[in-house]
């Protein structure tokens, strides 16, 4: 490979630093990041023999998640794998369509019911649950290795090519020597920061707060979006939870805390009167989680012996949910285009610029497609305290399909190579 990495990455301190190391291990394949992409990719290149060490920051999976939605390109992939059936045997929700109420009519985003797969629908399972199913699945596998509580700290780099990495957890200093690594780490990705990858990025008019309320067993299944008054709220069913998402206008989270929890809560009954009785579970500012919606991607995502893949190369806005299921689709190319390199123990960047080549247009599709929503539907909402007018476009029965298939499928949908 060639040598490509900044001039001055050779000489970062969080490249090749001194550390008493407690012990050197070595892997066709280091991934950082156990979540969605890291662990599906781990797992697609365990099945085919191929070293793979997965390490995980965390200790467990076991943490709050906002991202709970499978969508049907996933469930077709895990079909491909064999797991779908057993994926569906863990408890979950569908939700068939994305539909939004205003104070006068109820308009339908994406009716998935009319898309001819064996899964018209959203899965609405736990992301924690869907990782202990992936990397228990993984752990069928020899080839992989499982290291939670691996806090990834710096990259080993050699002539100009990433050799692996250094983490710190279990006692002391750790070094993993690979082929590849692979950044899959999210979107506060410290591989992206230590690779100096320059990114792009596009400012949405919004952020939101996360919070859960209870869910009654009359309520609907799958999930429901409210707009009304200046405001817009979305919820989704997490079995006898709503996980609750209020949307406001960028830069405005710290007007709304100087308001006080109780405006909040009146807000959220405004819009959403059947919470009267239920927001008052809502007690204290620490139940309330800030997300600062982002939009971005690097330019370029990779570098010799280094790959980004998910979050950790295009953070996606909330809008249809497709973040996982863009970064499971990225795992799934990685592993068609890398797995036979990986197996001849050499990866050229040519390999790396593949699968670049490959994600890079649907993700840019996707990222305009939620710019296009957040513009023309969620903008004139949280700007206004006029009633909302649902835009012509989503009434036209010659689109019905189209915001539906992109959502559910992406613009090239990826499958695994037998």
């Amino acid at each position: 490979m060639t040598t490509d990495l900044p001039q001055n990455l050779s000489s970062d301190p969080n490249i090749n630093p001194v550390h008493d190391i407690v012990d050197v291990q070595t892997t066709d394949c280091c991934i950082v990041g156990g979540g969605p992409a890291g662990a599906v990719l781990a797992l697609l290149l365990a099945r085919q023999g191929i070293s793979v060490m997965l390490l995980e920051a965390h200790k467990d999976f076991d943490r709050d998640f906002r991202g709970d939605t499978i969508h049907p390109s996933v469930m077709e992939i895990m079909e491909e794998l064999g797991l779908s059936d057993r994926l569906l045997e863990l408890p979950h929700a569908k939700m068939r369509q994305i539909r939004f109420k205003t104070p006068q009519d109820t308009v339908t985003l994406a009716d998935f019911s009319h898309l001819k797969t064996r899964y018209p629908y959203i899965t609405m399972l736990p992301q924690v649950k869907f990782l202990e199913f992936i990397t228990q699945e993984a752990q069928k596998y020899p080839s992989f290795h499982l290291v939670m509580g691996a806090n990834v700290q710096e990259l080993i780099a050699e002539n100009g090519v990433i050799q692996g990495v250094r983490y710190r957890g279990g006692g002391g200093w750790h070094e993993v020597r690979a082929i590849l690594t692979v950044g899959a780490d999210g979107r506060h990705s410290r591989l992206r920061h230590l690779g100096e990858f320059e990114s792009i990025e596009t400012s949405p008019p919004m952020d939101i707060l996360w919070f859960r309320l209870p869910r009654q067993p009359e309520d609907p299944e799958g999930g429901m979006g409210r707009f009304g008054q200046g405001k817009i709220i979305a919820m989704l069913d997490r079995g006898d939870e709503w996980q609750v998402a209020y949307v406001i206008p960028k830069g405005g989270y710290q007007k709304l805390r100087a308001e006080g929890l109780e405006e909040l809560k009146k807000s959220v009954v405004e819009v959403v009167p059947e919470f009267q009785q239920r927001i008052e579970n809502l007690h204290d500012w620490s139940q309330v989680a800030f997300l600062s919606v982002e939009s971005s991607r690097v330019k370029r995502w990779y570098r010799p012996g280094l790959l980004l893949l998910g979050d950790a190369a295009h953070i996606m806005s909330p809008v249809g949910g497709v973040g996982i299921n863009y970064a499971i689709q990225d795992a799934v190319v990685a592993a068609n285009v890398l797995s036979k390199p990986l197996k001849n123990g050499q990866v050229q960047l040519s390999d790396l610029a593949k699968v670049q080549r490959q994600r890079e247009l649907p993700t840019r599709i996707i990222q305009a497609f939620q710019t296009f929503i957040q513009k023309r539907v969620f903008a004139p909402v949280l700007t206004s305290n006029n009633t909302f007018v649902p835009p012509a476009f989503l009434r036209l029965p010659i689109l019905r399909d189209l915001p539906a298939r992109l959502i559910a499928f992406g613009v090239f949908p990826s499958h695994v190579k037998t």
